[in-house]
């Protein structure tokens, strides 16, 4: 058989009994008879043998069957399951141990050596052979505990391990440095959220690691925070989203407050078309079955152009000319908005939220409007009317016709005046009379002299130059009137010659 270097350090398991078989004197012994390796182990079952002398050895091999296979016990060596994992290290004199590395759980098997020798029927089998169990480590956990129990893990195999075996812990796949087992125990004692994981074990000195069992440490929510999408200027229209960040297991239910209102749940609370409306602190609350707990605000400052703008009038009573009048740019906008433009008409006559006029005379009457600007748009306000009231003013007389009274008729004189409101309130007078002769905006004057007329209106009142109606006219009227009467056969006979001399003519 193929004889193989040992690797270094086998391990040898628990010798439970030293059993000899001889005949006369033939004989094979085992030593230990029965040995538990863990899996991926290598394992050296030594045996000695003997034979009567005379006799020489001629073959040796190991065999894991007492059942011949076409009229020969099969060689261990030669099965391809073992042949690269089987070395002997014995001899053919009376050594006969080997050694099997990388042991699997299909190598627990009893193990027979057999020899040959030179004489015939010169063969021997040790039947009590060796006991070989493989076992394989697991660790014994709770699926699930709760931040501040105390746990304990466990290293199981399937058979014993020597009292000297120094145990390993590995939390997700890295070895733990503080050493804190007992045994075959590992000992977490007010356990935290950070010793969850995957938990496995091996033996010092040996390769072989236990597959890794889950350890689930449950706990209320911590840390919670609240995340804002995106994170820079926000503006109406936008879409935000706000993200619930929670520690906890197992998760967190979540929910969305806004001020005490509560809004929304589930993790991600989604803001499509943000409005101005939507602007004010917000936080979430994540809960599970071991408590719960609330974010810090956040708050959402969402921007917006210039709204609802307009204008205030201070003293929104009657304006009288001469009074101090302000005019306020009203202004809903986010930022507020610092750039204003005043408008009279369609001209620019002022800047800033305040527009104020002292001394308002009737000129500064008109339609005014702001223009309210932010770095997000601008608008105009509705236009407000400045109506600026003053007394009568540039008061006048005005005749129709030369002034002149002719016989029958009269003057008219009617009184022009400038004012707000207009002045409905005319009285007349003749100067240098106290008594008014007259009332209304138009006067008729039937005999010669000096009129006047004073206008009146709320705020005041202002007399007219006086103009002078004459009554000369009338008298030389009358005088051509009676010398018409006194020749007037004369001139109709005159009148009635000159229509026959043009017939004649004709």
């Amino acid at each position: 058989m193929l004889v193989r270097m040992a690797p270094p350090l086998p391990l040898i398991f628990f010798l439970l009994m030293i059993h000899g078989v001889s005949s006369a004197d033939w004989s094979v012994s085992y030593s230990p008879s029965h040995i538990c390796a863990l899996k991926d182990s290598t394992v050296t079952m030594r045996c000695t043998y003997t034979y009567p002398t005379g006799h020489q050895i001629m073959k040796v091999f190991w065999m894991k069957t007492l059942i011949k296979y076409n009229g020969e016990f099969p060689d261990l060596s030669e099965d391809p399951e073992y042949s690269q994992r089987l070395q002997y290290l014995g001899d053919k004199q009376q050594n006969c141990t080997i050694r099997l590395s990388h042991v699997t759980l299909k190598d627990s098997h009893k193990y027979y050596f057999r020899f040959i020798t030179d004489k015939p029927d010169g063969s021997w089998i040790g039947k009590s052979g060796v006991n070989l169990s493989v076992t394989d480590l697991q660790v014994e956990s709770p699926e699930r505990v709760t931040e501040g129990d105390s746990v304990t893990l466990r290293c199981k195999s399937s058979c014993a391990l020597t009292d000297r075996a120094t145990f390993i812990w590995y939390r997700n796949s890295q070895p733990l440095t503080e050493r804190r087992d007992r045994n075959n125990e590992l000992l977490l004692q007010s356990v935290r959220r950070e010793d969850s994981g995957r938990y496995s074990c091996a033996v010092d000195g040996h390769t072989h690691i236990s597959p890794e069992v889950q350890l689930n440490v449950t706990y209320p929510p911590k840390s919670i925070s609240v995340s804002i999408s995106p994170s820079g200027v926000i503006v109406e229209g936008d879409s935000v989203t706000l993200n619930c960040i929670s520690d906890s297991n197992p998760p967190a239910e979540i929910k969305w407050f806004k001020g005490r209102t509560f809004v929304g749940s589930g993790r991600i609370y989604n803001i499509s078309k943000i409005s101005s409306d939507d602007s004010g602190e917000y936080m979430c609350k994540s809960k599970n079955e071991h408590g719960e707990k609330y974010s810090d605000t956040v708050t959402l400052n969402v921007m917006y152009p210039p709204r609802s703008v307009s204008v205030l009038i201070s003293g929104s009573g009657v304006i009288v000319e001469g009074d101090s009048v302000t005019l306020n740019c009203i202004s809903d906008s986010n930022p507020p908005a610092l750039n204003f433009s005043w408008i009279k008409g369609g001209t620019i006559v002022g800047s800033g939220r305040i527009y104020s006029i002292s001394k308002i005379s009737s000129d500064d009457s008109g339609e005014y409007k702001c223009k309210s600007i932010n770095e997000h748009g601008e608008k105009y306000s509705d236009t407000v009317t400045l109506n600026v009231m003053y007394p009568p003013r540039n008061v006048s007389v005005l005749m129709s016709g030369s002034g002149v009274i002719v016989e029958g008729d009269s003057v008219t004189l009617n009184c022009i005046s400038d004012s707000n409101p207009p002045a409905l309130n005319v009285s007349w007078f003749k100067e240098n009379e106290t008594s008014a002769v007259g009332s209304g905006q138009s006067f008729s004057a039937l005999q010669s002299g000096r009129f006047y007329c004073q206008a009146h209106n709320q705020h005041g009142s202002q007399r007219s130059a006086a103009v002078t109606v004459t009554g000369e006219a009338f008298i030389n009227s009358l005088l051509y009137l009676h010398i018409i009467h006194q020749f007037g056969e004369l001139i109709m006979m005159i009148f009635l010659f000159q229509f026959i001399m043009l017939l004649v003519g004709m």
